[in-house]
């Protein structure tokens, strides 16, 4: 057990109708740490960030978040979301018909208690903070427009803002780069290193100039299981990652 770990995930196998999506998964990050996580399709990347916000449910092995190693195994995705482990999909899902601004009150009050929701007022600290989430995913210019007419990159950061108004301590991000134009990509590269400063950030890419962008540490995923980590260097120069990744 790595006691400076966030979130521990050990031994967990998981089958769908006789297929091993994942196959004795050991995996584990740090509380204030970016992680990139890459392999074929089919690696089990999606069913690993399933496990993780307990959208599926292992058949064996064990996976505990936080300081006081929690087992998330026993817990809902919104138990999981609430203790704070948050996941960014690929295609954003924001309120079009909303501003900026009303987007991220929303994301605001859906994480407080249902009585605190009856009783909130826009208060200044709400202001500051949309303020801050707003300037944190280099939104600020666009809180009073609707969130459909912003840029596909724009709407990705909004709904990370979203994400983070509920503070999680653990981002799982799904190929945030996908669709985004050359300055886009740059920016999301610059926001999600400056996230991992102060939470666990693991990011699921296929863009291999992306992850190298990232500058931190690669899983590498196989047929459910880890292949090889390191540095994006390291992992790059391994001939059973050549073989079944880079190689095709």
């Amino acid at each position: 057990m790595n006691m400076t770990a966030l979130l521990e995930v050990s031994g967990v196998s998981v089958s769908f109708d006789g297929f091993r999506a994942i196959n004795n998964l050991s995996f584990s990050i740090g509380a204030a740490e970016m992680r990139a996580v890459i392999g074929p399709n089919g690696a089990g990347k999606t069913t690993f960030m399933d496990i993780v916000t307990g959208k599926s449910k292992p058949d064996s092995g064990s996976v505990t978040f936080g300081e006081r190693s929690v087992s998330l195994l026993s817990k809902s995705e919104a138990q999981i979301a609430q203790i704070g482990i948050g996941r960014k999909f690929q295609r954003p899902t924001v309120f079009e018909d909303q501003t900026t601004e009303e987007n991220l009150r929303l994301a605001l009050k859906a994480n407080r208690a249902p009585w605190a929701v009856l009783f909130s007022r826009a208060t200044l600290t709400d202001r500051e903070r949309i303020e801050s989430l707003a300037a944190q995913v280099g939104l600020t210019d666009a809180l009073h427009r609707r969130a459909g007419e912003l840029s596909h990159g724009q709407k990705q950061w909004l709904e990370l803002g979203m994400l983070l108004a509920q503070e999680p301590k653990l981002l799982l991000v799904d190929e945030p780069a996908a669709g985004m134009t050359l300055a886009e990509r740059e920016a999301t590269t610059a926001m999600l290193v400056d996230m991992a400063k102060t939470r666990a950030v693991i990011v699921v890419e296929h863009d291999m100039d992306f992850v190298r962008r990232l500058d931190c540490k690669v899983t590498v995923l196989h047929e459910g299981s880890v292949l090889a980590e390191g540095s994006l260097a390291h992992v790059t120069k391994n001939q059973a990652v050549i073989d079944v990744y880079l190689g095709r």
